[in-house]
């Protein structure tokens, strides 16, 4: 997480509304659901389970967009999709121009040697180094020794491993592991790799490493990558773009700027509320009251380079008000700043509620959080 400047070049961002993106209004897709539900018949006395309902979206080609939903939200069910492993119940999965959902056999896993999958809990063979474990995919796809040898080398030094060509998983630790997982998982060049909570088993430093390790693959070789996580830490480091699931149904989507800083449901709230937290200095908490006091004190969220200046600036020109900065933090996410700033507004209760407007007409959260003297 990169800090920004609250003194960069003016360049305000006005917040617009969050829409789900319509499948058919991503011309260049390289993943996408149309019309897509998936039943899971009853089984052995257990009742039948509706995991996936009226998805439709879109994932652009080369991009990070990040799949998030708690337990049970339909995440799974979502990658088996992709990937071929399940087929829909209604509806189609189209990856690179191909319906993967009407493949079987051979052409099936032709296509499925065009996605790359990188697990939790890392999936390697323990009785072979990793060398041999990135081997795997390109033996069955029938490559010759040589190749294999060529290519094997590539990946290890692409994912930053290069002298654990000979150890075995039982030899590495749990990010060396993961990046074995990485190589394997590119080792038959890929236009789309998954990530399946690829670093929930991993601790924060290791995490942020593998994070950027996956952003420089993307950069490098254009590959479009999905995550599927319940974790929004991951994907404010990681991706553009993210699509929130919840039992079952898309319930927001768009650039993972818009969702922090305009977050509509619920459920995405309470993702974000897990990740920034309500918390503000302890110095400005003792002083705020719920009577009303001569400034306002409200707390609003903005995107873009110097977006805070600019708006205090506004709100001094448009609503001639002296406002005053009492607590601010910026951080990066998904490639912009995104700030959250507590202001206090000069002229009690009157000119809270004309402030709250003005931000309300421009679609700048806000909250009135009480007044200080």
């Amino acid at each position: 997480m990169k800090a920004a400047s609250m003194n960069a070049h003016p360049s305000l961002v006005i917040g617009e509304p969050i829409e789900i993106r319509d499948a058919a209004a991503e011309p260049d897709a390289m993943v996408r659901f149309e019309g897509i539900s998936k039943t899971y018949p009853a089984y052995r006395g257990k009742p039948g389970v509706n995991a996936l309902e009226g998805i439709d979206f879109a994932i652009a080609r080369g991009s990070i967009t990040g799949v998030i939903g708690r337990s049970g939200a339909g995440k799974s069910s979502l990658v088996r999709l992709i990937n071929g492993l399940e087929k829909p119940t209604t509806g189609r999965v189209v990856v690179d121009g191909r319906d993967i959902s009407a493949l079987t056999g051979r052409d099936l896993r032709l296509a499925q040697r065009s996605i790359g999958m990188i697990f939790q809990h890392f999936n390697l063979l323990s009785s072979r180094t990793a060398a041999d474990n990135i081997a795997l995919p390109l033996e069955i796809a029938g490559w010759s020794k040589a190749d294999i040898r060529a290519r094997v080398t590539e990946l290890l030094e692409l994912v930053g491993i290069a002298d654990k060509h000979d150890r075995y998983p039982s030899e590495l630790s749990g990010g060396q592991k993961q990046r074995v997982g990485i190589a394997r998982a590119l080792a038959t060049r890929p236009d789309v790799l998954l990530s399946d909570e690829a670093t929930s088993a991993l601790d924060p430093q290791t995490t942020r490493a593998i994070l950027d390790l996956l952003a420089n693959i993307n950069r490098e070789l254009g590959v479009t990558i999905v995550l599927i996580t319940h974790e929004m830490s991951v994907v404010r480091q990681l991706a553009k773009e993210v699509v929130v699931l919840d039992a079952g149904h898309v319930v927001e989507s768009g650039h993972v700027a818009d969702i922090f800083t305009h977050p509509k449901h619920p459920i995405t709230q309470s993702f974000l509320a897990e990740v920034t937290g309500d918390s503000l200095p302890v110095s400005l908490v003792s002083r705020i009251v719920q009577e009303p006091g001569s400034h306002a004190v409200i707390r609003v969220q903005v995107r873009g380079a110097g977006a805070g200046d600019t708006l205090i600036a506004r709100l001094a020109r448009e609503l001639g008000l002296d406002v005053s900065l009492l607590s601010a933090r910026i951080d990066e996410i998904g490639g912009q700043p995104v700030g959250s700033l507590v202001l206090g507004i000069p002229g009690g209760d009157s000119a809270a509620t004309r402030t709250l407007a003005w931000l309300s007409q421009y679609q700048f959260p806000a909250e009135r959080l009480g007044y200080v003297a």
